[in-house]
């Protein structure tokens, strides 16, 4: 058995963003497939796992008995912690990191992850409501931009579990109806994320929802 257990699929980002964090780390890690689209995180079997209902869940088998999380962030938080990898090396930006994957959770991903099950999935582009959760993306995505603008990482000189947490839904500019040309600083910073040694897309590291 591996050490790690992720409950995920491909078209999930907020999946992707613990998928990418243990492939960077060189984790030993299997992934758990969960059938989203046929309805399978709202059965009791899931429920009585994540109460949520909700992909990602994170299961450390560990010598002391099996250790399970969900949501992404918090994922993101004791993973980083246990390798040592990618999260704070002071106070600043500890609370730094922790501000940008609460403006993600609340804001970047709350709205992208939204209008592109909507606009996407579900065939509502041109819908009111979901025009408006478009537009709420696109401001989030500003605010980004110009934070950007003026470094190469979010929260410190490095990358860090804030840029994995922020870029879990921007892979897919198309799905979102994104044009990185119109926000330069994240287009460049999304580059630097696949040059990091190890990067690897959403679909080769999960499997589909389908």
């Amino acid at each position: 058995m591996a050490e790690f257990t992720l409950y995920c699929f491909s078209e999930s980002g907020n999946s992707y963003k613990p998928a990418l964090m243990l492939t960077l780390c060189g984790a030993d890690w299997q992934a758990r497939g969960v059938e989203f689209f046929k309805g399978e995180t709202r059965s009791p079997e899931y429920r009585a796992v994540n109460v949520m209902g909700e992909a990602p869940i994170l299961v450390h088998h560990r010598d002391e008995g099996d250790f399970t999380l969900s949501q992404s962030g918090a994922i993101l938080l004791y993973l980083a912690r246990h390798f040592g990898r990618f999260g704070h090396e002071t106070e600043a930006e500890k609370f730094e990191i922790l501000r940008w994957i609460l403006f993600d959770n609340h804001k970047l991903t709350s709205y992208t992850a939204t209008e592109r099950f909507m606009r996407h999935f579900r065939g509502k582009k041109g819908d009111p409501a979901a025009e408006f959760i478009y537009s709420r993306a696109q401001d989030a995505w500003k605010v980004l931009e110009t934070h950007l603008a003026g470094c190469e990482w979010v929260a410190a000189a490095r990358p860090t579990i804030a840029d994995l947490s922020l870029c879990g839904y921007l892979f897919w500019p198309q799905q979102i109806d994104a044009d990185w040309n119109d926000y330069p600083a994240i287009g460049r910073w999304l580059d630097r994320i696949r040059n990091l040694p190890g990067w690897a897309a959403p679909e080769a590291l999960m499997p589909t929802g389908q």
